[in-house]
Formats: structure tokens, sequence, C-alpha cells
């Protein structure tokens, strides 16, 4: 085939019309548009307390236009949650592997966890009940967090068995944990004196300082 000659490039270039992948790629930055601007009233007003509305206004379109993205506001909350949701899951998939001990993986998982919850996909994740949802959203929610539930248990497991990690009860430790990071999502104030990175990385270090193993100078000392 010959190749295509410099006017026809030029009048190809010249087309008002959008290519299938430029509007896909438009429709997709639309979308997390929208999600960004509604998390962000959720987060600040509450879910129930915003309307779509509100969302369009933000965004400086009307609501029907919404409906090309999202079925109704129960929809847009998930996308949300899962969203932040897919955060974390990143930060386990991402932890250092076998050659750090549990206790390391812990701390990098734990410091990606607690920074995820100062953003505001993050932050819908725990400002919001999974009971606003429909219920066969709400399922597919705590489903994502199961499967998060199970990576950190799998970690701290890790650590137990390597020694990184005092013997403790696996479940209640990962209960513990992920009270404490998803709590950062409720106190969290942009303008506040610490940065994310920095707040994550001071939670994490409250958090090891009682999962790790007691040597018998601290086990002395704490007596």
């Amino acid at each position: 085939m010959a190749p295509p000659k410099p006017t026809d490039i030029a009048l190809a270039d010249l087309s008002p019309w959008r290519t299938p992948a430029q509007r896909g790629r438009d429709r997709a930055l639309k979308r997390e548009a929208v999600l960004k601007a509604a998390a962000r009233l959720f987060n600040e007003k509450g879910f129930h307390a915003t309307s779509l509305d509100d969302v369009a206004r933000q965004l400086n379109i009307t609501k029907p236009t919404l409906y090309h993205y999202f079925r109704s506001k129960d929809d847009v909350l998930f996308e949300c949650c899962r969203m932040g949701l897919e955060m974390i899951e990143a930060a386990a998939a991402a932890v250092p592997g076998s050659s750090a001990s549990g206790l390391e993986r812990l701390r990098a998982l734990m410091e990606q966890y607690g920074e995820a919850m100062t953003m505001d996909f993050g932050m819908s994740v725990t400002r919001t009940p999974d009971t606003a949802l429909s219920p066969e959203n709400r399922t597919e929610l705590r489903r994502l967090k199961s499967q998060i539930d199970r990576a950190l248990r799998g970690v701290i497991q890790s650590g137990i068995e390597d020694g990184s990690i005092a013997p403790c009860d696996v479940r209640a430790a990962a209960f513990a944990i992920a009270g404490a990071l998803n709590a950062i999502a409720h106190w969290y104030r942009p303008d506040g004196p610490l940065a994310p990175a920095e707040i994550a990385r001071q939670t994490a270090d409250f958090l090891i300082q009682g999962l790790a193993p007691r040597t018998p100078e601290r086990r002395q000392r704490k007596r």
C-alpha cells in the first residue's frame, strides 16, 4: 500500500470530528472529573446532603449531562469508594518482596494506606458508610474490603513467621491497624501542619511500636 500523501495527512488533521480513540479518552477524563468533584463534595458536605445538582454546578455542566456517565448518585458513590479501595490494593501489591521482613513490608503498606486516606477517594471509603449504597453495590464494596483485609493479614502473618512481628492475633491486629489508618480520613485537614506522607509515617511508627518483638530490655522497661 502506498504511503499517504502529505496533502492527505493535512486534510485529515483539519477534520473537526474526534477519532474513536480520542472520544474514548475524552469520556474517561470527563468521568474522572465527575468522580473527583463528587468525592470532594461527599467528603465535605456528606453523601445525603450532596445532590447531583451540586456536582453538576461544581463542573459547570447540567445534571442530565451527568447521566451520560453514571446512572445514579449511588453509582457515583460506589465508584468513588471503589477507586479509593483500589489505591489501597495497589499499596498492598507494591510492598517490598520476599527479601524484606514482614515488619518492613507492613510498614510500607501502612504508610501508603495512610497516605491514601488523605486523598478524596480514600476518604470516601470511610467518611460515608456503605449502608448508603444499594444492596448490590454494598456487597461488591464489602468484597473489595475483604480482599484488602486478607492482604493485610497475610503481611502480618509473614512477619510473625519470620520473627519480625511479635506473636499476636492476626485478625485483631489487622482490624486495629485498619481502624487506625481509616481514622486518618476523619481528622485529616489539607491545611494542617503535617503533610500526608508525614502523617502516614508517624501513624505507621505508632502502630509498629506495638507490633515489634519485645527485647528483654524493652520488657524490663515495661515492667
